[in-house]
């Protein structure tokens, strides 16, 4: 059975770095056919942030790309989401997804809140 479970939110002030994590069980990392990050601000709906597909090619939001990082950790078995210079406006639920086999498969999310 997948989980998959986010971590590292909390309060973080403008213009430091954060990194989350996600580990991600019941298959090998290298397994899943794309791994994203997402997030949900409140009164808005689900966005996309950023990819990593298996064969290690990574695609981001374009408005997020020059402080967003995303990677993999396989011997953790985690993903991976470093986000640089952050701002108020990164303020939001993270979710990670895993997708395998044309299942989807969501953690609960972790908040992130940017304020001084």
């Amino acid at each position: 059975q997948v989980h998959v479970e986010e971590s590292g939110g909390g309060l973080v002030q403008p213009g430091g770095p954060l990194r989350l994590s996600c580990a991600v069980s019941g298959r090998s990392l290298s397994s899943f056919d794309n791994l994203a990050w997402h997030r949900q601000a409140p009164g808005t709906q689900r966005e996309f942030v950023a990819q990593i597909l298996r064969d290690g090619s990574a695609y981001y939001q374009d408005s997020l790309k020059d402080r967003f990082t995303v990677s993999r950790n396989f011997l953790e078995s985690t993903l991976n989401l470093q986000i640089n210079r952050v701002k108020p406006e990164d303020t939001a639920v993270y979710y990670c997804k895993a997708d395998y086999g044309g299942r989807t498969y969501w953690g609960q999310g972790t908040q992130v809140t940017v304020s001084s």
